[in-house]
């Protein structure tokens, strides 16, 4: 068995419909374990080395800024080579107009790199990750709760061709207002908090 880094993104962290979704196939622990879990702000450092080989693509910076507005979901999940591979296909590929049917990225993902989660491709990578994210947070116990059902809406469909009008241009206020008001249904934040989950979510879409 080998360790792997998980990490619920903003968009999979404050969306809870999504949430449980998510957590539901993730406690399943069928042929893994979840050892850890905790809610994490990461700095910026942390996250420019966590994705150091995407270094000087143009979308960098917004990458670095949804991974550190808001706390996330992060833990440690123990697994085989085999087992990892066969999360990863239930997961889906990293962007969402690719992401295979069924996965939980076609379910749940809004649009390009808004893809719920991150999890570690392979043991190697996902001895390296838990050896870098151990020295910032705790990932020897299950310290959150997350739960498996909830009674929000979940707007997945409506938020992907909301994001697609954006990112093309159509619609823009409207369609960027809307993405607002259905993440506030979706989640339990407010304030700051929410002004930050739509800062991130349509800086993707820019």
């Amino acid at each position: 068995m080998a360790d792997a880094l998980v990490i619920f993104k903003p968009d999979a962290s404050y969306r809870l419909a999504a949430r449980a979704g998510i957590w539901g196939w993730l406690s399943g622990e069928r042929g893994w374990k979840v050892e850890s879990l905790a809610w994490f702000q990461p700095p910026a450092s942390l996250i420019e080395n966590h994705y150091d080989f995407l270094k000087g693509r143009p979308f960098f910076p917004w990458l670095v800024d949804f991974m550190t507005a808001l706390p996330l979901a992060v833990g440690r999940i123990s697994a085989s080579g085999e087992t990892l591979e066969r999360m990863r296909h239930d997961l889906g590929e990293t962007r969402i107009a690719q992401s295979r049917p069924g996965s939980l990225r076609e379910r749940y993902g809004i649009y390009g790199g808004v893809n719920c989660l991150h999890l570690s491709d392979s043991p190697e990578t996902g001895s390296a990750e838990v050896e870098r994210w151990a020295k910032f947070v705790q990932l020897d116990d299950v310290a959150a709760e997350l739960a498996v059902e909830s009674e929000k809406p979940d707007h997945t469909y409506r938020l992907r061709s909301l994001a697609t009008q954006v990112a093309g241009g159509i619609h823009l206020e409207l369609a960027s207002q809307m993405i607002r008001e259905l993440l506030a249904e979706e989640s339990e934040i407010e304030g700051d908090q929410l002004q930050a989950l739509w800062r991130v979510t349509l800086g993707a879409l820019a």
